[in-house]
């Protein structure tokens, strides 16, 4: 690590400016051979262009969410293997569930005291095991979305590798989180209703404060306490823009998993109606089940895209060129 020698913000020493202020180092380095020319790349398609607005009109806070859900997704679409990542997630979080809570039940701790120590150290490790899972996978999409912006063509393989080379940055965050949600989880049993309420202000306050931090494990490389910082310095500057993007993506992609699985049920419930066969509510069911996976799937996927871009546009004052033609109405404050 190294500071940059204008704003003094921490960065990557192999780092060629900083990604705070946009200083260039001054410090020499040897000249490197020229590389021999390579065969062009294979392109892929660009993500299609948003709808220009005519000087000073604006569209509202639905119409650009609904514009950052549509743009997400065509970027989704140029790497629809993105969706591994929160499969991955999903199926390791279930594993972890099922995992601790067979070992719960067979030692018995299922029905310990309030307060019992034995059962606070096991909430602590299924906590960390469970966020490590989250923030690792989500890491390896974030990665991905940083090099789709930068005109790259990501694949599994390179998520999976750079979430892996931050490793200690994640081990140490999740270590830290999960330290913090134990503790404000456990003086929360011990207050009455009043301080309660204030303990779930306090935790709203650090997810809120810390709602950069996958990005800025993955960019970065900070520590736990300087990427919390520099998370919170990113959400003071971008406050609004960060809340209403975060809100509209998961209302547009709510409201379409909604529509979906309306669809789906009134389908289903009319065909066997027709039919006089059960067997097709059943199917229906099933179907209604694994579209509600997808969705949410999609939704995890679209949502990590939106923090990356956003992310971006409040580092380096510049959004993605697949955010364009949105970034100065969803992003700017309002």
């Amino acid at each position: 690590m190294k500071r940059c020698a204008n704003c003094k913000s921490l960065m990557p020493a192999d780092a060629p400016k900083c990604i705070k202020c946009g200083f260039a180092s001054a410090t020499p380095s040897a000249p490197s051979p020229a590389p021999a020319p390579s065969p062009a790349p294979a392109t892929r398609p660009a993500v299609a262009p948003l709808p220009s607005f005519a000087p000073g009109e604006r569209p509202g806070r639905i119409r650009s969410a609904w514009l950052l859900a549509k743009q997400s997704w065509r970027v989704l679409m140029l790497d629809k293997q993105l969706l591994v990542f929160p499969l991955l997630s999903g199926i390791a979080c279930l594993l972890v569930l099922a995992s601790f809570a067979a070992g719960v039940i067979a030692a018995g701790h299922f029905q310990g005291e309030k307060g019992d120590t034995t059962a606070w150290v096991l909430a602590f490790i299924y906590y960390f095991v469970n966020y490590f899972v989250i923030v690792f996978f989500n890491s390896a999409l974030v990665a991905c979305a940083m090099v789709r912006f930068q005109g790259g063509s990501p694949t599994v393989a390179d998520g999976l590798r750079a979430a892996g080379a931050r490793l200690p940055q994640i081990l140490a965050w999740v270590l830290l989180a999960s330290t913090v949600g134990i503790a404000l989880r456990a003086i929360q049993e011990r207050l009455e209703f009043i301080g309660r309420i204030v303990i779930g202000l306090v935790g709203a306050a650090w997810t809120i404060a810390t709602y950069f931090i996958v990005p800025v494990l993955v960019v970065e490389k900070l520590g736990p306490f300087d990427a919390v910082k520099r998370s919170a310095e990113l959400m003071k500057e971008t406050w609004g823009e960060s809340l209403a993007s975060h809100v509209g993506i998961g209302a547009a992609t709510g409201l379409i998993g909604f529509l979906g699985v309306l669809l789906i049920g009134i389908a289903s419930v009319a065909l066997a109606v027709a039919t006089s066969n059960m067997g097709v509510m059943v199917a229906g069911g099933v179907a209604i089940a694994a579209f509600l996976v997808l969705a949410a799937l999609v939704s995890s996927a679209l949502s990590t895209i939106v923090l990356s871009a956003l992310y971006l546009y409040a580092a380096e004052k510049k959004a993605p060129q697949a955010f364009d033609g949105v970034a100065q109405f969803a992003f700017a404050p309002k």
